[in-house]
């Protein structure tokens, strides 16, 4: 079993993060492609993983269950910019934690992560809605930035709406406009 959960988590992470970089490279962020989840490699994330493989959804998930937190997930969203969880800090206006809006550049790899994961966990059943659909549910309970959010459900539905290639041109665009700037 631990042989089988080994090889099929390392499978699940080298598939994810192929793809993703796939993504990236069509959506013109090649080096977010390329540094994208390198932590997965990490002990405290890739332990957990095998630990709590099970093919059809993120081990981060089962351990929550177990242990009534991810400290996978904890170790990963603090060291990966394209989580909009890692995008929090202390507000000197009301004296709590606060998300913050999160750069063009993380936002787009954040996005090709959400398809590439919706295209691992889904397979066949992936159509070009499905990681809208994922966003939508989680409406009103994440601690993310409005115009972040705003901006992903954008690209979300863009590729919902017009497919994969237009999304990735939509991303090349705004990408060039945003380094031309300097």
């Amino acid at each position: 079993m631990l042989i089988q959960n080994f090889f099929g988590h390392l499978g699940t992470v080298m598939c994810h993060r192929h793809m993703v970089m796939i993504h990236c490279f069509k959506a013109g962020i090649i080096k977010r492609g390329l540094l994208h989840d390198l932590s997965k490699f990490s002990p405290t994330e890739f332990l957990s993983g095998v630990k709590y493989y099970q093919g059809m959804r993120s081990p981060n998930e089962r351990e929550r269950e177990v242990s009534g937190y991810s400290k996978a997930w904890l170790h990963h969203k603090g060291r990966n910019r394209h989580h909009f969880e890692y995008w929090t800090d202390y507000s000197m206006k009301t004296g709590k934690i606060m998300p913050v809006r999160m750069p063009d550049e993380y936002i787009y790899e954040m996005f090709c992560d959400r398809v590439a994961a919706s295209k691992t966990y889904k397979k066949k059943d992936y159509n070009d809605s499905c990681p809208l659909e994922y966003f939508l549910k989680g409406n009103g309970t994440r601690f993310i930035d409005s115009d972040t959010a705003k901006k992903l459900e954008f690209l979300l539905r863009l590729l919902a709406e017009k497919g994969e290639k237009e999304a990735f041109r939509y991303i090349r665009r705004q990408n060039k406009k945003r380094t031309s700037k300097g």
